[in-house]
């Protein structure tokens, strides 16, 4: 039996909300300026401008075959607890896109802000074992068995990502959009350790 504390139901409902909404903002504010990011929110974001469907639905959908591997591999409540998380972005970024006008800013700005917002925002999401699916899943479950820091492996995602997206976007877009990315993970690597946070 675990000896280390646990997160009460209020502080997971907290923390998931404060985490998802920091992240749906960032990605609005990250479409606002044309770029992309990384992970299966990257790749929603991608198929959104291609196709031109909402991210939201794209999201969504894009993280329904990784449950199973988060239900096998990491238990039902972090299942559970990344799949609100996975809704309430869909939500927040759409409610963002509705409620918030944000003029486009340049893309070195937005990448930056993006990076710093989501990077504290996905801090929060992990801490609270869960995840915003796809990508980060596998990620958190390599932290978790192999002590592979979730950073770095989202990071090397990301550049595949960022290698596709240079099909269909300008060559500036996705090397500022590579800054954000790397802002993003750099902050998740250098935070998220097992040995400094120990609650579940």
């Amino acid at each position: 039996m675990s000896d280390r504390p646990t997160h009460t139901l209020f502080e997971d409902a907290q923390g998931l909300i404060v985490g998802t909404g920091l992240c749906g903002f960032g990605l609005s504010l990250l479409t606002s300026a044309g770029l992309v990011t990384g992970q299966t929110a990257g790749l929603a974001v991608l198929l959104s401008y291609v196709t031109g469907l909402s991210f939201a639905v794209l999201f969504f959908t894009i993280n329904l075959p990784f449950y199973w591997l988060a239900y096998r591999h990491l238990g039902r409540d972090f299942t559970l607890k990344t799949f609100v998380a996975v809704v309430l972005v869909s939500v927040f970024a759409d409610l963002s896109d509705r409620l918030v006008s944000i003029a486009p800013a340049h893309p070195a700005v937005a990448a930056i802000l993006f990076g710093m917002i989501a990077g504290a925002g996905l801090l929060a999401i992990f801490r609270h074992r869960a995840s915003l699916g796809g990508v980060g899943i596998l990620a958190y479950y390599l932290q978790e068995r192999m002590g592979w820091r979730a950073g770095w492996v989202q990071l090397a995602f990301d550049l595949a990502l960022f290698g596709a997206a240079l099909l269909v976007m300008a060559p500036t877009l996705v090397l500022w959009s590579l800054l954000g990315a790397a802002i993003l993970n750099v902050i998740i690597g250098v935070n998220h350790r097992r040995d400094r946070y120990i609650a579940t």
